[in-house]
């Protein structure tokens, strides 16, 4: 079955908060959450939107409608920021099923690599004020990989997600190399829990009550969902991005490729492979 793999600005794009244990302590956001109950200790603690498709928002946050992620793969650095962090992910983008006013399913077409990039801003309210600061603040890689079946039997279930910072002619591994399915959270049991988050989590502490902004766009067709970031090495959890640095994010098949395998084909510029899904963004002042 073919299936639109397309992404622009009409899609709806969110982050999943908590979904690998220890990345929201890594990130010192771990307290922004200390009041959120969730049913099971490992749960995710939260959908945080990135961009909402609205021309004139009344109730969506205005900033929100600006569509981050960029074409030409550069990371515009914001002004008078210093902390700034890769955030590596898989991204799975969706089919929108809508009955009435509510969203009934989410069908999986794809999933591709995704720098869902943070600023680390002390204070902050919403967790999407640190997420979405201009049009060349975010990135999903182009080259999004069909979803045959979104299960442990699936091809994705094959893939992992790996991160380096390009510095200085070297890369450095900047997230641990991780499986998709050790997300606490994945496949059916996302599907459902991101479900119940979309129609009905509630204003309060950093999240946001995200139904009310999917109906203000008209319901979107589509929505595109970076499903969390994996936990940081020593040297990503410590240093923040530079002007002229890379920010790369590999997804790729541990099947075929090993983790030394991908390291070697990113300095020598071999990571454009058809089964291999790549963002590799350049750092440059805002």
């Amino acid at each position: 079955m073919s299936r639109d793999l397309s992404f622009d600005s009409s899609v709806a794009t969110f982050g999943v908060a908590g979904n690998f244990t220890g990345h929201l302590e890594q990130a010192n956001e771990a307290s922004d959450f200390a009041n959120v109950k969730t049913e099971e200790a490992n749960a995710p603690k939260a959908i945080f939107p990135t961009h909402i498709p609205v021309d004139n928002p009344k109730v969506t946050p205005e900033f929100l409608k600006v569509f981050p992620f960029s074409d030409d793969k550069v990371i515009e650095y914001p002004e008078g920021q210093d902390k700034v962090q890769i955030e590596p992910e898989c991204a799975v983008l969706f089919e929108a099923v809508w009955e009435d006013d509510t969203l009934k399913d989410l069908i999986p077409l794809g999933f591709g690599a995704s720098n869902d990039c943070s600023i680390r801003r002390e204070g902050a309210k919403k967790i999407s004020l640190k997420k979405n600061w201009c049009a060349k603040s975010k990135g999903f890689s182009t080259n999004i990989l069909p979803i045959d079946t979104f299960t442990s039997e699936g091809k994705i279930n094959d893939y992992r997600i790996a991160s380096f910072l390009l510095r200085d002619g070297r890369a450095y591994p900047y997230g641990e190399d991780s499986a998709i399915r050790d997300y606490s959270y994945i496949y059916g049991k996302l599907i459902t829990w991101m479900l119940l988050k979309f129609n009905y989590q509630l204003d309060e502490g950093p999240a946001e009550n995200i139904h009310e902004y999917l109906l203000e766009a008209g319901k979107p067709e589509k929505i595109m969902v970076s499903i969390g970031a994996t936990r940081y090495t020593p040297y990503g959890e410590t240093n923040f991005l530079h002007k002229g640095d890379h920010a790369v994010v590999v997804l790729y098949p541990e099947s075929k490729y090993t983790y030394e395998e991908v390291a070697r084909m990113l300095e020598k510029g071999e990571l454009n492979k058809p089964d291999i899904s790549v963002l590799d963004q350049e750092i440059v002042e805002g």
